[in-house]
C-alpha cells in the first residue's frame, strides 16, 4: 500500500524498480526527498489511531467498570445488605470521595460501574455458581470421606453433626 495515495499495490509492483516508477509518475514531488522524510511519514503512519486501538482503551475502561461492580456485588453479598445499598449508598458515597480528593466530577467514572439491583443480583448469582462449580468439580476429583452423627439434645432439639476429611 502505497502511504502517499493510500493505493493498494499488488505483490508484483513491490518490486524497487516498480515502486520507483509509482513514486516518480503519481507523486513527482516527492521524488526529492531524503529517507528521513519517508521515515517520519512512515512513523506518523503507524501512530495513527486504529480502530483497535480505539477499541482496545474503551474495552480496558469498561473492564475497570465491570471488575469495580464484581467487587462491590462481592462486598454486598458478604455484608447481607440488600442488593440496592450500591445505588443508594455505595454509588454517592464513592462519587463524594472522587469529588473530595481529586477535585474533579466523578460521574463519567460513576457511569461505568452499574450497580442496579438486578446487576448487583445478577453478579451474585454468577459469582455462586462459578463457585458451586469450582467446589463440584474440586470434590469430583478429590478423596474424602463423611461421617454423620445424629442425636437428640435434651430439651429434644434433633443435632446433625458432619465430619468431613480429605
Amino acid at each position: 500500500m502505497c502511504l502517499l495515495c493510500n493505493k493498494v499495490l499488488g505483490n508484483d509492483a513491490m518490486k524497487p524498480s516498480k515502486l520507483q516508477d509509482h513514486l516518480r509518475r503519481c507523486h513527482p514531488d516527492k521524488t526529492e526527498k531524503d529517507l528521513k522524510y519517508f521515515q517520519t511519514f512512515k512513523d506518523s503512519f503507524q501512530k495513527r489511531p486504529t480502530l483497535d486501538r480505539m477499541f482496545a482503551s474503551t474495552s480496558q475502561r469498561n473492564d475497570d467498570g465491570l471488575r469495580a461492580c464484581y467487587n462491590v456485588s462481592l462486598l454486598t453479598a458478604k455484608s447481607g445488605k440488600p442488593h440496592t445499598i450500591g445505588e443508594k449508598l455505595i454509588l454517592p458515597a464513592v462519587e463524594e470521595v472522587l469529588k473530595t480528593v481529586l477535585h474533579k466530577p466523578a460521574s463519567d467514572i460513576i457511569k461505568r460501574i452499574p450497580l442496579s439491583n438486578n446487576t448487583v443480583e445478577r453478579r451474585i448469582d454468577e459469582m455462586s455458581s462459578d463457585l458451586e462449580s469450582f467446589l463440584s468439580n474440586y470434590l469430583q476429583t478429590t478423596h474424602f470421606s463423611i461421617q454423620l452423627d445424629e442425636s437428640t439434645l435434651p430439651d429434644n432439639a434433633a443435632l446433625l453433626l458432619a465430619y468431613v476429611r480429605h
